[in-house]
């Protein structure tokens, strides 16, 4: 098996900054960045924000999320800056087309993935699934070892 990359000299601060976008920071990204910070600990990090905030966080997102032992309700949907994007190692876009920031130099995915806006618990559970599969091999990607 081939050398794992050490985050700790591919990255400036030592560790990746994971950057989830999404539309109204409700529900894709949110899930993501739960899954990063539940996976990964303190070996990266994990921002998230929306192009048109929404006033909470999608009830069924929090909902399938705490299936999975992880809860995100210390969250809330906000906007992201320029700042921010520009601080981000890796830049993943959800579903926010032409609103989503682009930078040149920066590393991005366009994760396409069904919007759970409106759509039960039942209906957000495979969403969820798909996020943390891609979750799982971006770190793996990272070099970034999971906790469980």
């Amino acid at each position: 098996m081939p050398d794992r990359p050490d985050p700790t000299t591919r990255f400036p601060h030592g560790r990746p900054t994971v950057l989830f976008l999404c539309v109204h920071n409700a529900g894709r990204s949110q899930m993501a960045m739960g899954f990063v910070q539940h996976l990964a600990g303190d070996r990266a990090v994990a921002w998230s924000g929306g192009s048109e905030p929404a006033d909470e966080i999608n009830p069924a997102a929090v909902a399938a999320m705490a299936e999975r032992g992880i809860d995100i309700t210390g969250e809330f949907p906000k906007p992201w800056t320029d700042e921010i994007v520009r601080a981000a190692d890796v830049v993943i876009t959800m579903g926010c087309g032409d609103a989503c920031p682009v930078f040149p130099g920066k590393r991005y995915l366009d994760w396409e993935l069904d919007d759970p806006a409106g759509k039960s618990v039942d209906d957000v559970r495979p969403v969820r699934d798909e996020i943390e599969r891609r979750v799982r091999a971006l770190l793996d990607e990272l070099g970034v070892p999971v906790l469980t």
